[in-house]
């Protein structure tokens, strides 16, 4: 047990059996050690006291310079051993001094926020000790008196000297940290607008994680380097912050990379190894929400690695050298264009790569599906597996005992056929399944495979086995063009019916009431020819200038440039194909948010 001289407030006249000494209630007594005149532990200087200074995390790809070398001695006396009554001192100073600090940056205030720090352990061959700040205090008036003293099990050890304090309703949720991370030895949670704003960009508020890559501060939050993907864990508010636990703890095993936790429409938790690593890793992630907040605002997906413009292992060094591009009636400049391309003029980049404003520019918005409303995951990791799944036993059930079977096995090799140099061999002709893996490994596209893989895929969906995944951004969307009478159409490899499965079966519900109609391979043509635009411009009786177009797929919207489509447009997704020159030349939008317009 950690001494109660560890916190004793000794007043003018030698008095130690009072309570702390605050801002609601006299001057701060200089009873902490080591301090300054104010009563605070000091961080910095000469007197400078750390706990767990050699904790810390290791560098991505450490122990391969001489950066990574340790030094665990100065010049001076080397590493302070402290006693218990020392770390209880330093942890009380060190809560209340890092609630101030806090406080300053806006982070704590109207008493909210809070730190915990904990000493001790195995290590140090005592048992833990947790330190707590009070509830409902001032963040920038505390002092070591006000803290609580708990054991592992939450129980009081020593309470504060200052009457009539509770405990943070923080309390069980640094638990769950400390239980689930233990090596983690200090917890922050702050109220930082920063970080409430960030989960708020995701218009549905549906989302799971705030996704950050290629910004340096990346560095500061532990386990990631620069050019890495950062998922921090977005959890749901609470009317009280201790019901949080069960969720905290569900994000904390699901994301065992990260080091914090956002709640929705109210804070961040973050942890770290000593309370160095905590309150380094705290301000880099206030940075990184800062900046995609900021990102957000000038239609940047803080998620998404840059197309150009920045490092890449390999790359051609004669990419990275600027030319000079004459751009008539503009003078010469030497410059990097929007799109990264290479030195372009800035005012060619804007002109010919605008990205459309709907209802202003068109009245017709056509869709995609893969890699634009629903994730290329989705298709190829979960709808084209489960047709192999089911595949057998759906056959023998519903085709097997028919004609149908031969008749769909002599569709299925003439179309293949047609997809292919060379006929299939004989020995797969005959075979329905054969047939069906054939072609979906080779990814054909083919009318009778589509249909049949929608007849397994409705079934699926009948059962609740699988559910359509669609893209936060598309409900808000949907419902800003219905407002401004734009009509929205989806335009898919998949047939009608399966796309209508996965529309009226998705996890947002029943969204075909947003759709105003549907176009496939037998009802408009190959997406990879220009003739298939035109055949649904003429169905839906409009020029196809009026047509704006997105897709993720490249010979797609050529295609429909080709065609006259007024507005062929880029979506860029998690895990879309990466683009050549020919794809960046065409507009690019993150979200289809970007399309809505005046």
């Amino acid at each position: 047990m950690l001494s109660n001289g560890s916190h004793q407030n000794v007043s003018a006249s030698g008095d130690t059996s009072g309570p702390g000494q605050g801002w609601s209630n006299g001057a701060l007594a200089p009873q902490l050690f080591p301090v300054t005149q104010q009563g605070r532990l000091q961080l910095y200087g000469s007197q400078r006291r750390w706990i767990g200074l050699q904790s810390g995390w290791t560098r991505i790809g450490a122990g391969q310079t001489e950066l990574d070398a340790v030094h665990s001695r100065s010049q001076g006396t080397g590493i302070l051993d402290r006693n218990d009554a020392e770390q209880a001192q330093a942890a009380r100073s060190l809560i209340a001094q890092l609630c101030e600090t806090f406080y300053r940056q806006g982070w704590a205030t109207g008493t909210g926020g809070g730190v915990s720090i904990r000493v001790g352990g195995p290590s140090q061959n005592r048992p833990w000790r947790v330190f707590v700040a009070p509830s409902g205090i001032q963040k920038e008036d505390m002092i070591g008196d006000d803290v609580f003293e708990l054991d592992m099990d939450r129980k009081v050890i020593v309470p504060p000297r200052t009457p009539n304090l509770r405990q943070s309703a923080c309390t069980p949720l640094w638990y769950v940290v400390y239980k689930y991370r233990p090596t983690a030895t200090c917890v922050i949670h702050t109220h930082s607008m920063h970080a409430q704003m960030a989960t708020l960009l995701d218009p549905t508020e549906t989302a799971q994680t705030l996704n950050v890559t290629h910004l340096e501060m990346l560095k500061g939050v532990g386990n990631h380097a620069y050019d890495d993907v950062l998922e921090i864990p977005i959890i749901d508010n609470r009317p009280s912050e201790d019901q949080l636990a069960t969720q905290l703890q569900a994000a904390i095993q699901a994301y065992p990379k990260s080091n914090a936790v956002l709640v929705r429409r109210h804070g961040l938790y973050v942890w770290g190894d000593s309370w160095e690593q905590a309150k380094t890793q705290c301000e880099s992630f206030d940075y990184l929400f800062q900046s995609a907040v900021q990102m957000k605002a000038m239609g940047i997906d803080s998620g998404l690695k840059p197309l150009q413009g920045t490092y890449r292992e390999g790359e051609d060094k004669e990419d990275l050298v600027e030319k000079t591009v004459d751009e008539p009636p503009l003078k010469k400049l030497k410059t990097t264009g929007f799109h990264g391309l290479q030195a372009a003029n800035n005012h060619r980049d804007v002109v010919a790569n605008a990205v459309p404003i709907l209802p202003r520019d068109a009245k017709i918005l056509l869709l995609d599906i893969e890699g634009c409303t629903t994730s290329i995951s989705f298709v190829k990791d979960r709808l084209f597996p489960y047709v192999r799944e089911r595949l057998d036993s759906y056959l023998q059930e519903h085709v097997a005992a028919s004609d149908k079977y031969q008749q769909l096995a002599k569709a299925l090799a003439g179309e293949a056929d047609a997809h292919s140099d060379s006929p299939v061999a004989g020995t797969i002709r005959q075979d329905v399944a054969g047939m069906v893996r054939y072609m979906m490994d080779r990814d054909f596209k083919s009318a009778t495979l589509k249909a049949l893989q929608g007849d397994i895929w409705k079934t699926g969906y009948a059962r609740g086995e699988l559910k359509g995944h669609i893209y936060s951004d598309f409900v808000p969307t949907c419902q800003w063009m219905q407002r401004h009478g734009v009509r929205v159409y989806i335009y898919s490899s998949g047939s009608v019916a399966a796309q209508k499965l996965l529309f009226g079966n998705s996890t947002e519900g029943d969204l075909l009431p947003y759709l105003s109609g549907h176009f496939d391979i037998p009802t408009a043509g190959p997406k990879k020819e220009a003739g298939s635009y035109t055949a649904i411009a003429q169905t839906l009786q409009v020029a196809p200038s009026a047509i704006v177009f997105c897709s993720d797929a490249e010979a797609e919207l050529v295609a429909a440039r080709e065609a006259g489509i007024g507005y062929p447009v880029m979506s860029v997704r998690p895990g879309n194909v990466p683009l050549s020159a020919e794809g960046r030349e065409l507009p690019a939008i993150y979200s289809l948010l970007q399309l809505c317009g005046e």
